[in-house]
């Protein structure tokens, strides 16, 4: 029986004073690493103690005291631990890594049962980024992320992540930059089915896309003109591109009074100390608040069908460069013909209209007023007109014209109509009579009033006189 307890014995004292596989774990320069030690074991019957390379560092006995090391001979090696080490229950915290701490950390387990030592192998990723931000739009961008190989052992395998968080299995030599690389760029190394992630900031002064689809508005609604620079690039930063002019222009519609194609010079930017708009035809304009954030929009509290058009905010560089961004506006709008104002009775037509040909995905929906005896109109005919050979007095008040895409309204437009009742025969002949009698009775008045005035005249004359004898002065009774 001795003879089989022994080997087995044996065996176990060699598995409990094994040293763990190795682990690998990524950083750079200045990140914070966390170091956890195995789990496999219950530390409440191990001491653990932390080395890098033959140095302790920390130590966490069996009761869940802990503490870092202060007795060694080469006092200056660690006075460069100081105040980079924590714990944070069993596992040891190294913050703001510097370069001479890249390598290998140890933790050592130790037991009246056996030892355990586990080697974490800190390696330096560095990610690199040529030219230096900030860039514009057309200039060549490199991106290098460097992951050092773990000896003895296959080359991590690296990917990007784009801003828009799209995977990149490889990173080209160099590509044009553009808007689109603007933002947050994340470096992936995958060794042993582990990741660890660096990242790096790429600044490309660019203004931000145009809304995707044309702005949609109505005489009803306020106008909004969007541009600007992405929040996280900074005037300073534009400046030092040496930026040279940005301004905003105006390209009417085809259909407008205004001579197709003719642009107007809406607004320029002053690119003093203090940022400033200085307006060349605002068109009733008014620039937003929030420059010095970039933001470059206009804004109108309500939008006329002479706003139609394409809006074209401009930023140039001394180098050539020019960005821009187009923004077209929709405004629409409800025609009643012969007017607002009717008669029961009347034909009645409502034409809502964009001032161009209706795109195919959009569609148009009426709503007459509360009173109405009309349901809410809808016509794959023609859905812009509304026809009615005599409205009625329930058809007055507030119609209302919305532009559909799909589930998603885009704007709406609202006309008020006041329709008075029509006036029968009877009516008029009543009103005819009426006048006539008024008129009648106010010549009869002028004759009486007339009448007594003569009289009262003649009266007076008859009662005074003026004699120039016997007395030479006053009036006398005769």
């Amino acid at each position: 029986m001795w003879n089989l307890i022994q080997p087995a014995l044996i065996l176990l004292s060699v598995l409990m004073s094994t040293t763990g596989a190795d682990e690998v774990v990524y950083r750079q320069v200045g990140e914070t690493v966390t170091l956890t030690p195995p789990q496999e074991f219950s530390l409440n019957e191990y001491y653990m103690y932390w080395y890098f390379g033959g140095l302790e560092l920390a130590w966490h006995n069996t009761h869940g005291g802990t503490g870092f090391n202060t007795e060694t001979k080469d006092e200056q090696e660690l006075q460069k631990w100081k105040g980079k080490l924590t714990w944070s229950g069993d596992s040891l915290i190294i913050s703001d890594i510097r370069e001479e701490q890249f390598g290998t950390f140890t933790c050592k387990l130790t037991s009246s049962k056996g030892k355990r030592e586990t080697e974490y192998k800190l390696l330096k990723l560095q990610v690199t980024m040529n030219p230096p931000s900030p860039l514009l739009p057309g200039e060549r961008l490199s991106l290098t992320c460097d992951a050092e190989r773990p000896q003895n052992s296959k080359q991590p395998e690296i990917h990007w992540l784009n801003p828009q968080g799209e995977r990149i299995n490889s990173w080209p030599r160099e590509v044009t930059a553009t808007g689109r690389h603007n933002g947050e760029w994340t470096c992936v190394v995958t060794h042993n089915n582990k990741e660890s992630r660096a990242k790096i900031k790429v600044m490309v002064v660019d203004l931000s896309p145009a809304p995707a689809r044309p702005v949609y508005t109505s005489k009803s609604s306020p106008l909004t003109i969007p541009c600007s620079i992405p929040s996280d690039i900074t005037w300073e930063q534009v400046k030092a591109k040496s930026v040279q002019e940005v301004h905003w222009d105006f390209f009417p519609n085809p259909d407008s009074s205004l001579i197709p194609g003719d642009p107007q010079r809406l607004f320029s930017l002053s690119l003093a100390e203090k940022l400033t708009w200085q307006p060349d035809k605002n068109r009733g304009l008014t620039p937003v608040s929030g420059l010095t954030k970039g933001n470059l929009s206009l804004i109108k509290n309500k939008a006329k069908e002479e706003d139609r058009g394409d809006y074209v905010c401009t930023m140039k560089f001394s180098n050539g460069v020019t960005l821009n961004r187009t923004v077209q506006v929709n405004v629409l709008q409800i025609i009643s013909s012969p007017g607002t104002d009717l008669i029961s009775g009347q034909q009645l037509n409502l034409t809502c209209s964009l001032g161009r040909l209706l795109p195919s995905d959009l569609q148009l929906k009426w709503f007459p007023p509360e009173q109405s005896s009309l349901l809410p109109l809808t016509s794959d005919r023609d859905p812009a007109l509304v026809n009615i050979p005599e409205v009625g007095t329930g058809d007055g008040g507030k119609w209302r014209c919305e532009l559909w895409q799909s589930t998603t309204r885009l704007t709406s437009a609202v006309i008020t109509l006041k329709i008075e009742p029509k006036l029968s025969v009877w009516m008029l002949v009543i009103i005819c009579s009426v006048t006539v009698i008024v008129f009648l009775l106010l010549l009869i008045l002028v004759f009486i009033l007339c009448r007594r005035r003569q009289r009262k005249m003649r009266h007076l004359r008859h009662r005074l006189c003026h004699c120039k004898n016997p007395k030479p002065k006053g009036f006398y009774r005769t």
